[in-house]
């Protein structure tokens, strides 16, 4: 079957296609950091307008590079949540005007299913069962995942998530959006050990994560300096990522030996990180497990994760739906969904 994935949920219109014998056949992208670096963060009202601008061209371009046609298509998969509400319908409307238009049935697709997935893109990928550990935006959560739909909550962030840290830090830091980013190139150039920050919730004994009073402690950091040199900016973003990278690691590490399980995947946003893949690697070696990553045009978001989401969804047996339910749900936990939905 050819899936057809749609992806609006933020600040990144993404459209690909997707056989489920031959695999990602192509995807086309547009992010909005461009227009959205003048307001410091993403401006939603203007997110929304940009995906009506941008999702028909990416259309064309995704069937132009595959050698298909619209009528080639047998399903539309598109994120329903969670993410912007007005981003959202965007992508839903579309997707569900055109399946309609097509007389093709529509597969609604969980947002972070789609990055928990998206690592089976690649060349060599995991098999099930396996933990994953979802860094995305405003998410970081460890979950064992033991098939499509079949996902369990072992640990979560309490408050701020690693990528909000990422970013608030990089404000703080003087660095323009999108901080985060920046903030771990800049961190390539510090020294590490010349500040000392702390690392919340690493000995709490669950799988649990808070990153707030690690950005707290950055703000006290910079309020101390009397100038912000680049020295300093350095030097601190590397602290804060050590940090970072470490509670994750060891989060990680203890869910491994917690479940016995010998996979660990990777996905979303901060899974690009590479202070945090050079650590995980090293643990992987020493400690006989496998660790497995999206590509890296595959950790942020887009539209060749949701076409495979739709399409493995439909492998498991999920029952897809008549075309016509413009219905999106910008908070939506990733534990509502289930196989049959």
């Amino acid at each position: 079957m050819l899936i057809l994935g749609v992806e609006s949920s933020c600040d990144e219109t993404g459209i690909a296609l997707y056989d489920s014998a031959a695999g990602l056949l192509s995807h086309a992208l547009h992010s909005q950091v461009a227009m959205h670096a003048e307001y410091g963060g993403v401006v939603p009202e203007l997110a929304s307008r940009d995906h009506i601008r941008r999702v028909v061209p990416l259309l064309r371009e995704a069937l132009r590079s595959a050698g298909r046609c619209l009528t080639d298509v047998d399903a539309v998969a598109y994120t329903r949540g969670p993410g912007l509400a007005g981003a959202l319908l965007v992508g839903c409307a579309f997707a569900e005007a055109l399946a309609l238009a097509l007389d093709k049935p529509t597969i609604p697709v969980h947002h972070l299913e789609g990055h928990l997935l998206s690592p089976l893109l690649s060349s060599n990928p995991p098999s099930f069962p396996f933990i994953a550990l979802l860094v995305s935006g405003g998410h970081t959560q460890l979950m064992r995942v033991t098939g499509v739909g079949e996902y369990e909550l072992l640990g979560e962030t309490l408050d701020d998530a690693a990528g909000e840290a990422f970013d608030k830090s990089a404000k703080l830091l003087g660095l323009p959006y999108p901080g985060g980013a920046l903030l771990s190139k800049l961190a390539e150039r510090g020294q590490s050990g010349i500040h000392q920050l702390p690392r919340p919730m690493l000995h709490s004994g669950d799988l649990n994560f808070s990153f707030s009073g690690l950005k707290t402690a950055v703000l006290t950091l910079v309020r101390e300096q009397a100038e912000l040199t680049d020295e300093f900016k350095a030097n601190a973003a590397r602290a804060f990522q050590e940090a970072i990278v470490e509670v994750l690691v060891k989060k990680s590490l203890k869910a491994i030996k917690q479940t016995g399980l010998k996979q660990l995947v990777v996905a979303g946003g901060v899974g690009a990180n590479k202070q945090l893949r050079a650590t995980l690697d090293d643990e992987a070696k020493r400690k006989r497990f496998r660790v497995y990553y999206p590509e890296l045009e595959f950790c942020t978001d887009n539209g060749a994760m949701i076409a495979l989401a739709g399409a493995l969804r439909l492998q498991a047996g999920a029952l897809p739906k008549v075309a016509g339910d413009f219905a999106v749900q910008p908070r939506w936990p990733l534990m509502d969904i289930s196989t049959h939905r």
